[in-house]
C-alpha cells in the first residue's frame, strides 16, 4: 500500500463534514511516488473514502461461487468454432484456452479461427467459421457490427452465437443476435480501475489512459473510466492515448517516450483498457530510469494475462490489474452454449469484478477464483 493511502479513511472521517459544505477542493498532481498528501492537501476526501471501501472489496479472494447451480446435461457432438479478434490480444486468446479446457470435458470440439487485428481479417474468419457449420461460434472479442453480412448468415444457418466482450452489456443481446455475451460488468470494471487511482493517490494522480477506440467496448470502458475519475475533482487526466491493440507493440513505446517527456514528474499513474500496453511501455519507462515499483503506477482494466500477473509480482511497470476470469468465462461459453442447444434460457451469469496486486496474488498468473469448474462439471454430469 503506499503512503497516501494509509490515511485516506481517516482524512475522509475528520473532513466529510467540512467537504460536504464546500465539495472537492483541488489539490496538487503529485501523486503517490512523491511526497505524501496530508489532510491539508487531499483533492476529494470523500471520493477518496468511497474508492478505499470499494477497492478493499475488490481485492478480496475468499471469494463463493456465485454463479449457476443448476441447468441442462451436456448434450454430445458438437463443434464449436471460436473466432478471435487478434490471438495477440492475451484476454481473447485465455478465454480460447478456457473453452477449449471445457470443450474437452463435455467431449465437444474446437477449432480456433484467427482474425488477425483487422476487420477484414475478422470477416474472413467468422465466414471462414460459418463455412464449417459449426454447431456454435464465439465472436471473440470483435465489434459484431463489422460482420453484418457474416452474422446474417449465422442467423440463416441457425448457429447460436456467444459472445465475449462483443458488445458492452453481458447477457443476450437481440442486436446483435447473440444467444449471451460473456464479461464483467463494464461498468464495475472501469469504477473500481478508477476508484484505485483515487485511493492509492489519496485523490491527487496526474493520469495517462490508454485505450483502443476501434473496439465498442473499449471505446465504452475509457468513457466510464474518465467519468469515475472525474468523481474527484484533483485526479486530473493528463492525456487519453487511442492505440489499436494490434498496434501497441509498435506505438506505445514511442508514445510513452513522448508523454515522459510532455508531463515529466506530473505522470503519476496510468489506466489501461488491457494489460498488454504496460509490456509495450516498459522498455521506454525503464530507458528514462523510471523504477519498475515507482510511478507512475500502472492499473489494468482488463484483461489479466500471465505476464500482466508477473509484473505485479516483480514490480515491474504495473502495480495491479482488474481481472477477467478468463479461464472461467471459457467455462461459462461452454455453458451457454449447453443451454442454447438444450432450449434453456441463458444463465444471466455475471462475475464480480476483482484487483489483483502483488499483495494479494500470492505468485499465481491469473484470476482463477474457486468453485467453478465443480459447479459445472455438476451441472453437465460430467
Amino acid at each position: 500500500m503506499h503512503p497516501n493511502r494509509r490515511t485516506a479513511l481517516a482524512v475522509a472521517a475528520l473532513l466529510t463534514a467540512a467537504a460536504t459544505v464546500v465539495g472537492c477542493e483541488r489539490g496538487s498532481s503529485t501523486g503517490a511516488g512523491s511526497s505524501p498528501v496530508g489532510p491539508s492537501t487531499a483533492g476529494c476526501p470523500v471520493a477518496v473514502a468511497r474508492a478505499e471501501a470499494d477497492v478493499r472489496q475488490a481485492e478480496r479472494i475468499d471469494v463463493s461461487w456465485t454463479g449457476p447451480t443448476s441447468g441442462p446435461a451436456a448434450v454430445s457432438g458438437r463443434t464449436i468454432a471460436y473466432v478471435a479478434q487478434t490471438m495477440t490480444n492475451p484476454g481473447v486468446a485465455g478465454v480460447a484456452r478456457g473453452v477449449i479446457e471445457a470443450a474437452k470435458v463435455v467431449g465437444w470440439n474446437v477449432r480456433v479461427i484467427d482474425g488477425q487485428g483487422t476487420p477484414v481479417g475478422v470477416q474472413a474468419a467468422l465466414s471462414q467459421a460459418i463455412d464449417l457449420k459449426p454447431s456454435g461460434v464465439v465472436i471473440g472479442g470483435f465489434d459484431p457490427g463489422l460482420t453484418a453480412q457474416q452474422l446474417a448468415q449465422a442467423e440463416a444457418a441457425r448457429i447460436p452465437l456467444v459472445g465475449w466482450h462483443a458488445v458492452a452489456a453481458p447477457g443476450p443481446s437481440s442486436n446483435p443476435p447473440l444467444f449471451s455475451n460473456i464479461t464483467t460488468s463494464v461498468g464495475d470494471v472501469a469504477r473500481t480501475s478508477a476508484d484505485w487511482i483515487i485511493a492509492e493517490s489519496n485523490g491527487n494522480a496526474g493520469t495517462v489512459l490508454f485505450t483502443d477506440d476501434s473496439i465498442p467496448f473499449a471505446r465504452n470502458k475509457s468513457d466510464l473510466i474518465k467519468n469515475q475519475l472525474a468523481t474527484c475533482p484533483s485526479v486530473k487526466l493528463l492525456a487519453s492515448e487511442n492505440i489499436p491493440i494490434p498496434d501497441s507493440s509498435s506505438r506505445t513505446p514511442q508514445e510513452v517516450s513522448s508523454l515522459l517527456a510532455r508531463f515529466q514528474g506530473r505522470w503519476t499513474y496510468s489506466v489501461a483498457i488491457n494489460d498488454l500496453y504496460f509490456a509495450d511501455a516498459a522498455p521506454s519507462l525503464r530507458a528514462a530510469g523510471k523504477p519498475g515499483d515507482g510511478a507512475p503506477y500502472n492499473i489494468g482494466a482488463g484483461d489479466g494475462d500471465p505476464s500482466a500477473f508477473q509484473r505485479i509480482d516483480s514490480r515491474q511497470f504495473q502495480a495491479a490489474t482488474v481481472p477477467e476470469p478468463l479461464t472461467q468465462q471459457g467455462w461459462q461459453i461452454i455453458d451457454e452454449f449447453n443451454r442454447a442447444f438444450s432450449g434453456s434460457p441463458a444463465s444471466g451469469y455475471v462475475a464480480p469484478v476483482h484487483i489483483a496486486t502483488a499483495a494479494n496474488s500470492n505468485g499465481a498468473t491469473s484470476w482463477d477464483p474457486p468453485g467453478y469448474r465443480e459447479a459445472y462439471r455438476k451441472i453437465w454430469e460430467r
